[in-house]
């Protein structure tokens, strides 16, 4: 019972550090952002991004969706573009387990010629997507946020999902606290 809560603990740690996405976020100082009301997409840019054109489709929508839910208006004529940018790595994560048997404190007879041990390799894929806003009149970056996260692509509903996941992440973070 006594190894129970940290194996537990060990893989609640685990399994939700494959869920979440790191979020930062950069911006202009000098940037009055109450002034954006308008977005267009930046095709430019976006046409850039290194993902497939239905991965774009969904990056696109996802971003269009939290951006109308935040009260922006999308626009033939507008305040701020918006662009993308994505990148990606392979990950490999390697734990080590050593479990021997042993009678308590002392010297193990079998502890260190493998009588349990357990390595695990896992291999996984690490993405970045940026999300640029630039002020359109300056053609000026003034917002910046950049989510990284593990990507499991399984199916198409946990891939939208996941892309979903990462949009929201990231433009929650928008507009930037000016304290």
């Amino acid at each position: 019972m006594k190894y129970f809560k940290p194996l537990l603990l060990a893989l609640v740690v685990a399994l939700s550090s494959c869920n979440t996405v790191k979020v930062v976020t950069d911006y202009d100082t000098k940037a009055d952002f109450n002034k954006y009301k308008t977005f267009a997409f930046y095709k430019t840019g976006i046409d850039k991004a290194a993902i497939s054109s239905l991965d774009k489709k969904r990056v696109l929508r996802s971003i269009e969706t939290e951006l109308l839910a935040q009260g922006f208006t999308k626009s033939d004529n507008p305040d701020m573009l918006v662009s993308i940018f994505t990148k990606s790595r392979r990950k490999v994560n390697v734990n080590q387990n050593n479990m021997g048997y042993g009678f308590g404190w002392g010297w193990n007879p079998w502890m260190w010629n493998g009588m349990n041990n357990n390595v695990n390799v896992s291999e996984y894929t690490e993405g970045t997507l940026f999300i640029d806003f630039i002020d359109k009149d300056k053609k000026e970056l003034i917002w910046q946020g950049i989510g990284t996260g593990a990507l499991k692509i399984q199916n198409v509903e946990k891939k939208e999902e996941r892309i979903r996941l990462f949009v929201k992440e990231i433009i929650s973070r928008y507009p930037p606290s000016q304290e």
